[in-house]
């Protein structure tokens, strides 16, 4: 990439936050960021912790051209899209002449908005990302997937993982759209699974006999050690299981019993019914 990118978020929340320190935190430049914020309060946040131009105005974050102080003089490169899924539609119907005539690439971080539905709103052959990022993006601990319609450039492929490396420490391509109800069923709700684990296993230390506390933390860090051997190790995940897994010994007891209850079933069943709620909400959002 020739240069740092020219970024504009189209919704100044968390996830806007997470990307943007992650951003400045390695350099980038804060000319080439712009922000637009509904929210007064958030807006002069946004300003006085980072230094950039906040706008109210989504088309005048996209031009620069009114009210640009920091970034005056500087051209939209990538636009990220950050706002609710149930106004998506109308932001981005307001700011289609925009996009037409600054030609960045648009990655949507709104979860179940297709990008059919994107390219319908635009009317213009904007180039489009998908990008589903995960909460733990918010202490830059975030997984994420990604898909590109045809109108992307290999260069905005680099801006788009040039954005996304900012929060995530694992990324990865879909070939096809439905690729990204797979990462949301794997990524994208995977927290909410571990904090269901960690609290099922800090219940258990407490009747154990362990403080809520110590349960807690050693459940926690037990996960994030356990994440750290997958990803560092050349075994696979079932000889890692394994290796722990003595015959007749104290974890195979509870791994047996854990098989005998039915968790991995559970697990299996809960991203399906996950996928196929990414499925119906696609349907929902796009007749907005």
């Amino acid at each position: 990439m020739a240069g740092a990118p020219s970024i504009t978020f189209i919704g100044g929340g968390n996830m806007c936050e997470a990307i943007l320190s992650g951003l400045l935190k390695t350099g980038h430049p804060t000319s080439h960021v712009r922000v637009s914020e509904p929210f007064d309060q958030r807006r002069d946040y946004l300003r006085k912790t980072y230094g950039i131009d906040v706008f109210e105005s989504n088309v005048d974050a996209i031009t620069g051209k009114q009210g640009a102080e920091v970034s005056q003089g500087v051209n939209v490169d990538v636009v990220v899209l950050a706002v609710k899924p149930q106004v998506v539609g109308d932001v981005v119907r307001g700011v289609a002449d925009a996009l037409a005539a600054a030609t960045p690439v648009v990655i949507s971080i709104v979860a179940g908005v297709t990008v059919p539905d994107l390219a319908r709103w635009t009317n213009s052959a904007v180039p489009l990302v998908r990008l589903m990022p995960n909460t733990p993006a918010l202490v830059g601990e975030g997984a994420a997937g990604m898909y590109a319609d045809a109108a992307v450039t290999a260069e905005q492929r680099r801006q788009t993982e040039y954005v996304v490396s900012n929060i995530a420490k694992e990324y990865v391509w879909v070939d096809s759209e439905s690729g990204i109800d797979a990462v949301t069923a794997v990524s994208g709700s995977g927290p909410a699974y571990f904090f269901l684990i960690i609290e099922a296993m800090q219940k258990a230390g407490q009747e154990l006999g362990l403080s809520a506390d110590a349960a807690k933390r050693l459940a926690a860090q037990t996960a994030l050690g356990a994440a750290k051997m997958v990803l560092t190790s050349d075994d696979d995940v079932q000889t890692l299981r394994r290796k722990v897994t003595s015959p007749n010994g104290t974890t195979h007891a509870a791994v047996e019993k854990m098989i005998e209850k039915g968790v991995p079933e559970g697990v299996s069943s809960g991203m399906l019914a996950c996928r196929a709620r990414c499925q119906s909400l696609s349907e929902e959002f796009g007749k907005l």
